[in-house]
């Protein structure tokens, strides 16, 4: 998880310590990163250590680093304040004469690739920064260079851990909002949001009951929301489903018997063709032939993840949304198999025979399990200029009094970026409805 200070920022809202609440542990490495050729290069937040990294992978590129780093700084300053820190309803908020001024400031009008290739010269290096474009579901080759922001982010915040996993970030959330007096219904589907002369004013729940509200705030994917749960909404629906979606990804769970200290907490074993992996997943439609695999190792923080001598795999590759062209059924076995079989000649031997556990996911079991539009984990995809600037609007456009949280609305998919969409909903309900 990258940003902490915003958990902090939410508790200290409420005026409690977050440190009361739940516990961060920063990583080290951040990330490990594993090329076909053998090239290892570990990521870390303390300069001395990430400068060593580079040095030894490509003297040239230190110096090119610290010109990317200052480069990408400049993007965050110009962006954190209009979008990520602010309510905003549409990309019209955005074009501001301020924001046109500082299109080429932001870097939206090349790709993350062109951008970085600009600054580093070895191809390992260039394939690290380029995967940044992927934290929010989008190819390197076709998202702007506004997105570099997300390795200055991770580089110079770092990386960060929730102790006891990431559920106990819920769970102190769930304790903090319970002291403050709300009301958490567990096991209580909503089946419509109640509107009334263009006005949400309540929802309407599985057992046929009605919950009144002065205003609804839905968590839920917006087009699945708008196909599913709000009436007459099938035309913002329709609308939505002409954007491309972020792709989806297939997930192994692995419990795996053996040390395997090749391992960090967070790892990436890189395809040898990145661009041919991007071109099969998001233009084709199609499983990456050889494709990059990440695998996290909780254990490795957090002991009492996995038993003594066994290690927890999250293992996740990159894939299609689920559009209907695949039977992930008849194809996962296989690819799982796949999978497998490229951290086997990568760094991994053994690791077939040492799994006690396995258990896979696929974009249809995203879909279904959370109500994501095609399985996407992102929502919309973020690859043209100024496309993450049209996210779907945090206030519904045909309906007062309603509103959008999370992954799939304004500013984007992750822990920290869904906590800020939370607050600017909350900043857009007070501004809306002063009491």
């Amino acid at each position: 998880m990258t940003m902490p200070w915003v958990i902090r920022d939410l508790f200290a809202a409420a005026n409690r310590c977050m440190d009361d609440y739940l516990r961060l542990e920063q990583i080290e490495p951040t990330c490990r990163y594993l090329w076909p050729d053998g090239t290892r290069f570990d990521a870390w937040q303390r300069l001395p250590q990430l400068i060593q990294e580079i040095e030894r992978l490509s003297p040239p590129d230190v110096p090119a680093f610290f010109r990317f780093m200052a480069h990408t700084s400049r993007i965050y300053d110009a962006v954190s304040g209009p979008f990520l820190l602010r309510p905003f309803d549409g990309l019209r908020e955005l074009l501001t004469p301020s924001l046109i001024r500082h299109a080429l400031r932001i870097d939206a009008l090349r790709s993350v690739d062109t951008a970085v290739r600009s600054f580093f010269r070895s191809p390992h290096l260039r394939q690290v920064f380029n995967r940044y474009a992927t934290y929010n579901g989008s190819s390197p080759y076709r998202s702007p260079a506004t997105f570099n922001l997300i390795a200055y982010i991770e580089l110079a915040e770092g990386g960060w851990y929730v102790r006891g996993g990431m559920y106990q970030l819920a769970v102190a959330l769930n304790r903090l909002a319970t002291e403050l007096g709300v009301e958490i219904r567990l096991q209580t589907p909503v089946t419509e949001v109640i509107v009334d002369h263009s006005r949400a004013c309540g929802v309407r729940l599985a057992d046929g009951s009605n919950l009144p509200a002065a205003a609804v705030v839905v968590n839920a994917d917006p087009q699945y929301a708008y196909t599913h749960l709000i009436p007459d909404g099938r035309q913002e629906a329709d609308r939505l489903a002409r954007h491309e979606p972020s792709y989806s990804g297939v997930v192994l769970f692995l419990g795996v018997e053996g040390e395997f200290p090749q391992l960090a907490h967070h790892n990436i074993f890189f395809s040898a063709d990145y661009p041919g992996e991007f071109q099969a997943i998001v233009h084709e439609h199609r499983l990456a032939l050889d494709p990059t695999v990440y695998v996290a190792v909780t254990c490795r923080t957090d002991p009492e993840h996995a038993p003594p001598g066994h290690l927890n795999l999250f293992v996740l590759v990159n894939a299609p949304a689920d559009t209907g062209q695949i039977d992930w059924a008849a194809v996962m076995p296989a690819y799982r198999d796949h999978i497998i079989a490229k951290l086997e000649t990568m760094g991994l031997p053994g690791l077939r025979q040492a799994i006690r556990y396995s258990h896979f996911w696929t974009p249809c079991d995203l879909a279904h399990r959370y109500n994501a539009a095609f399985g996407s984990i992102y929502g919309l995809s973020s690859n043209t200029p100024f496309s993450a600037f049209a996210r779907p609007p945090l206030r519904a456009r045909r309906v007062r009094q309603l509103y959008f949280v999370g992954g799939g609305t304004h500013p984007g998919g992750g822990i920290p970026l869904v906590l800020l969409s939370g607050r600017a909903v909350a900043a857009r309900i007070a501004a809306d409805m002063p009491v």
